[in-house]
């Protein structure tokens, strides 16, 4: 795969947590739980984000291009949509920004990449399901996909796509006007679910533990952000050190190598579970207010 050490620990973490949803649902399954076979339609979507992002799915223009958390990264991946290219090009010549929040501003950009991405898949999945549905001649109590499936994918589709406005919306305004000061989070996903949060039907006490959390979990991100890049220069400076022939030396920058990329794939997987778990919680409150 070509990956960066950052990239595989990424990788490690997803596959990780993608691991323990599917545990879950196999007893899920063994009680009769998931009889419209929704969970597992889901769990497919899932692996198949994840082998499109890391380039798994067979298709050579499908995986992310790594960036570099040592050098400047902002060159070396695109975003495929000319909204967000025009967007970032302002940005970057604007004179607003300094180089950290070029970076912060650039994660912003991926991670609405990865929406859209996530998205797409998604809206094929639905088109796929609807044609199965629309071409069942002999309906029976297997082969019979149920409205309520579709109408909870039509829900989540809908849910990504104002996630997505929402989130155009922001980088049009950053990108033009610089960063606002006051802004409560700086994490693109934590800045998603705290506006999401707002649209959902949460009480004021809710709606304020929920941002105590968001503030935890923001700092939750920006320790696992300082482990990737201690990771990815630990190992520049290994492959560095295994051209100098000293045994002793690499041994020890091994040891440390080992226990960085240990403690990125632990923080990847407790960032992406808390994510999920959150998000969870803020579907539900949407879906309340559909009611």
């Amino acid at each position: 795969l070509h990956l960066s050490a950052v990239k595989l620990a990424e990788l490690h973490s997803d596959l990780k947590l993608q691991e323990k949803d599917e545990l879950s649902w196999k007893k899920l399954k063994a009680e009769g739980l998931d009889e419209d076979g929704e969970k597992e339609a889901k769990l497919r979507r899932n692996l198949n984000v994840i082998m499109t992002k890391y380039g798994m799915n067979g298709k050579k223009d499908s995986q992310l291009v790594d960036t570099n958390y040592i050098k400047d990264g902002t060159e070396s991946d695109t975003l495929d949509d000319p909204r967000l290219e025009k967007l970032w090009s302002k940005a970057k010549t604007s004179g607003k920004f300094s180089d950290e929040e070029l970076d912060k501003l650039w994660r912003e950009f991926k991670h609405h990449k990865e929406k859209i991405r996530e998205y797409n898949i998604l809206l094929e999945t639905v088109s796929r399901t609807e044609d199965i549905h629309k071409n069942v001649i002999n309906p029976s109590e297997e082969n019979v996909v149920k409205e309520e499936i579709l109408h909870n994918k039509h829900r989540e589709l809908k849910d990504k796509l104002r996630s997505i406005n929402q989130g155009f919306e922001r980088l049009r305004k950053v990108s033009h006007q610089g960063y606002d000061t006051t802004s409560e989070f700086e994490e693109p996903r934590v800045i998603d679910l705290w506006d999401m949060a707002k649209s959902a039907n949460f009480t004021e006490k809710e709606l304020e533990s929920f941002r105590e959390e968001l503030k935890h979990f923001e700092a939750k991100i920006e320790k696992h952000h300082h482990y990737q890049k201690q990771l990815e220069i630990s190992h520049q400076k290994l492959k560095h050190i295994e051209g100098t022939g000293d045994k002793d030396h690499l041994n020890r920058n091994r040891e440390k190598y080992a226990m960085l990329e240990e403690k990125t794939k632990e923080l990847g997987y407790k960032v992406k579970k808390h994510l999920q778990d959150l998000s969870s919680r803020i579907s539900q409150g949407l879906q309340h207010n559909e009611l």
